[in-house]
């Protein structure tokens, strides 16, 4: 197993950009299974779970190339095979075949997506809202299967503003029959993304960045070139490398409204920064201001992958933060490792936590528990006296491309080790 080694107390200087989004990219790669021709799609990160989706496309039959973050794929010849794929059970993101399987053949059937280490998320939101879509699904033990008749006008009311439910649900319905209202829908920048690369196929729906969303179904969607944006969750995080190790940073091809509540926070304890031009730049900053409170929510609220990485940030604050993880179970972890580095915390419950700033990190040997998780540990071994190694890191190769040559071209002192 790889793992990261860093040595800490290093500023960051310089200039990067961000790959493109994965959460954005993931659900536009399912819903290229609607396209009738060629989808060219630009600025894929390559991480392994595009790998396994594009993995997951050629099992059922699809043609792909990707090289050079430029991903060619024709479905043209793709059949409607159960998806009993081991990858299915390996990447949540796999539920999201579910809309674009149904909306191509009426019938779908798949293991029950895995893969998910932040406690146990379910996919009834999904079940509940294909249901108003008249949509019938039948349980086995480990297989999924689900079955569609005709679907015209209807209103979906989103038992929770799930993102992965809510992008299923406009994968289903855009070759539908009439107008499809979902109302209670999620607006993460993910969501719009999907919406976009659709109507660029000849999709036609309204609403985006809002939650209600309106589609008119089309006979076909054509295929065509499209260009992902950069991730903001990246940007999150370098943004966090450059303000925690007191740097001075320029991170280029950013979308400013994606992270308003972040840069906000940002400022609120005291980080220095400019932001114009699809740029932000990072000014050196020696005292940062505690929170009376991190609360995590769907957005435009902060966003819950981020608030492992802004942790770190809050054990260099002056004073006593409290975080409220409000979406998942399990996303606090992570506290017990910034812990044994030598943060004050204390755990109220499954949800709450104070942090007691500020305090000088140690290097030591910690884990990464998942994804955001993992990136945490190496924005606090990027902070630590000494030495830091990680383990774990697949889960983090999951969600950010080069991640240590990202920071190594900063000025970061971190190796890949097998």
């Amino acid at each position: 197993m790889s793992q990261f080694t860093i040595q800490g107390g290093q500023a960051l200087n310089g200039v990067i950009k961000p790959s493109g989004s994965k959460n954005a990219v993931l659900p536009i790669l399912a819903a290229t299974i609607l396209a009738k021709n060629e989808c060219i799609i630009k600025n894929v990160p390559d991480i392994l779970d595009v790998r396994k989706m594009l993995e997951l496309l050629e099992f059922l039959g699809a043609e792909t190339h990707f090289k050079d973050n430029v991903v060619h794929i024709k479905t043209e010849k793709i059949s409607n095979r159960s998806l009993s794929h081991e990858s299915v059970e390996k990447m949540r993101a796999s539920i999201l075949f579910l809309g674009p399987m149904l909306a191509r053949f009426d019938e779908v059937k798949m293991k029950f997506p895995g893969g998910c280490v932040i406690g146990k998320r379910s996919i009834s939101a999904h079940l509940e809202a294909f249901k108003q879509l008249n949509i019938k699904t039948a349980n086995a033990d480990k297989i999924l299967h689900m079955k569609r008749t005709r679907i015209s006008n209807c209103i979906v009311v989103m038992p929770e503003m799930s993102v992965t439910a809510t992008e299923n649900i406009i994968m289903a319905t855009c070759l539908c029959e009439g107008v499809i209202e979902i109302h209670l829908a999620a607006c993460e920048p993910h969501v719009q993304e999907l919406c976009k690369f659709l109507n660029s196929m000849g999709a036609r729906i309204s609403g985006i960045g809002t939650h209600k969303l309106v589609i008119e179904g089309v006979n076909q969607l054509l295929g065509g070139q499209y260009n992902v944006s950069s991730d903001y969750l990246e940007v999150g995080t370098l943004a966090l490398a450059s303000v925690l190790t007191k740097g001075e940073v320029t991170i280029e091809n950013i979308h400013q409204e994606d992270l308003e509540i972040f840069w906000y926070t940002l400022w609120k304890i005291g980080a220095k920064f400019d932001i114009e031009n699809n740029k932000v730049h990072f000014y050196p900053s020696m005292h940062f201001q505690p929170l009376e409170i991190l609360k995590t929510a769907v957005h435009p609220g902060f966003p819950t992958d981020l608030q492992a990485p802004f942790a770190v940030l809050l054990t260099q604050c002056d004073g006593e933060s409290l975080i409220f993880e409000t979406l998942f179970e399990g996303r606090l972890g992570y506290l017990s490792e910034l812990e044994q580095m030598g943060a004050k915390i204390q755990i109220l419950n499954s949800h709450q936590a104070k942090i007691i700033g500020p305090t000088k990190l140690k290097g030591l040997i910690v884990a990464s528990h998942d994804l955001r998780a993992g990136a945490a540990m190496v924005l606090a071994g990027l902070i630590a006296e000494g030495e830091t190694k990680i383990s774990n890191i697949n889960y983090i190769d999951r969600g950010y491309e080069k991640l240590d040559e990202k920071l190594k071209m900063l000025g970061a002192r971190i190796k890949r080790e097998i």
